[in-house]
C-alpha cells in the first residue's frame, strides 16, 4: 500500500501512539486485528529517566512483529538524537517524532505540539535525529498551534528537508486540545504538499469515516487512536471496507469475550499481576462502557484485587450475557 524506508505497510490503517495506552499487549493485538503499522507510546528522550519503571516496559519490544515503529518525545536535537540511537539498539526499526501531543506537561517542557511554535528548533531536531540513525524517521504532528498558525505545510516541507519518511497530523491545533471536530481539508493540503506519505487522524471511528477521509486529503493511510480503545476489531473493519467497499459485522458476543480474556492475559504477563491488574481496569471499562450493564459491572470489576478474580468476573458477565440472549 505505501512504503516507509524499506518496509512495505500492507494496510492502510495504522494504530496511533497515545501514552498509556499503546503498551506492547495492546500493539500486538491491534497488529493481528488487521493493523498495517503500530506505534509504541511516547517515551521520553532524557535517557537518565529510562531506569524508571514506566519507561521500562515502554522500551520492551521483545517479540514485536515488524517493523517496530518507537516514538520519542523531547526539545533538545542532541538529545532526541541519543534517544533514537539508543532506540535503535534496543530494536526500533522505525523512529517516530512526537511534535502533535497537546498535553500541558508534554507542552510545558517544550516538547509535543508546543515545538510547532519554533520551526527552527523543529528543523533542526528533525536534522538531528535522521542523522543520527539509520532506520527510516517519521513524524506525528497537528495542523498547527492554534486557528491562527495552522503552519503544517510548512513545518511538513521543514521534514521532507530533512530526511522524514512520512508525517501523520492530527487534524486539530495544539490549541484544540481535543475538543471540537477534527478538520481535514489542512491535511489535504499537506498531502499535495510534499511527496512521502502523509496519515489522517483525529475523529476516525468507523469504516465509513475512513473511506471519507482518505477520499478527502489523498492520504497513504488513515491513523485511528481513541476509536480503537476496546474496540481492536475496528482496525480489520476499516481494511475490509478499504479493500471490498463491504462492512463487516461487528465481532459476536463468544469473539469478544475470547479477545478481552486474551488481552487480560497479555495485561498481567506483561506488567506482573499488581500492575496487570490495574492497567487492565481502564481496558475493561472501554471493551464494556456500551455493554449492558457495563458501567455497574466496572464499578465491581475496579475493586478486583487478582489476575484470577479479574478473569473469573470477565468470564462470569458474559455468561450473564449469553443467558440473557444479549446480541454482540
Amino acid at each position: 500500500m505505501f512504503q516507509i524506508g524499506p518496509y512495505s505497510i500492507d494496510s492502510q490503517v495504522i494504530l496511533a501512539p497515545m501514552a498509556g495506552v499503546t503498551d506492547r499487549p495492546f500493539r500486538q493485538l491491534c497488529k493481528r486485528m488487521g493493523a498495517g503499522l503500530v506505534v509504541s507510546e511516547m517515551v521520553t528522550s532524557d535517557t537518565r529517566l529510562w531506569k524508571s519503571r514506566k519507561s521500562t516496559y515502554r522500551l520492551n519490544h521483545t517479540g514485536e512483529a515488524e517493523p517496530r515503529s518507537v516514538q520519542i518525545a523531547g526539545g533538545d536535537p542532541i538529545m532526541m538524537a541519543e534517544a533514537a540511537a539508543m532506540n535503535v539498539e534496543r530494536g526500533a526499526q522505525i523512529i517516530d517524532i512526537n511534535m502533535g501531543c497537546p498535553a500541558k506537561k508534554v507542552c510545558n517542557k517544550a516538547a509535543g505540539s508546543a515545538l510547532l511554535k519554533d520551526e527552527a528548533l523543529v528543523s533542526d531536531i528533525l536534522h538531528a535525529v535522521v542523522n543520527a540513525v539509520d532506520v527510516p524517521v517519521t513524524l506525528k504532528i497537528r495542523t498547527g498551534w492554534d486557528q491562527q498558525n495552522r503552519n503544517g505545510i510548512t513545518i511538513a516541507q521543514i521534514a521532507e528537508d530533512a530526511g522524514i519518511q512520512a508525517l501523520a497530523v492530527h487534524g486539530r491545533t495544539r490549541s484544540c486540545g481535543y475538543k471540537g471536530e477534527a478538520e481535514y481539508n489542512t491535511i489535504a493540503d499537506i498531502v499535495n504538499a510534499v511527496s512521502f506519505p502523509v496519515f489522517a487522524n483525529g475523529d476516525i471511528s468507523s469504516p465509513e469515516k475512513a473511506k471519507q477521509v482518505l477520499e478527502h486529503t489523498g492520504c497513504a493511510a488513515v491513523m485511528i487512536g481513541r476509536a480503537a480503545q476496546g474496540s481492536p476489531w475496528l482496525f480489520r473493519e476499516i481494511d475490509h471496507y478499504l479493500r471490498t467497499g463491504r462492512i463487516l459485522p461487528p465481532p459476536t458476543l463468544k469473539e469478544v469475550r475470547e479477545i478481552l480474556l486474551a488481552h487480560l492475559q497479555e495485561l498481567h504477563s506483561f506488567y506482573g499481576d499488581y500492575m496487570g491488574v490495574r492497567i487492565a481496569r481502564k481496558h475493561v471499562g472501554w471493551y464494556l462502557q456500551n455493554r449492558p450493564n457495563g458501567s455497574s459491572f466496572r464499578k465491581q470489576f475496579n475493586i478486583l484485587e487478582t489476575a484470577a478474580d479479574q478473569a473469573a468476573a470477565i468470564e462470569a458477565f458474559f455468561e450473564e450475557a449469553f443467558t440473557n440472549g444479549v446480541a454482540a
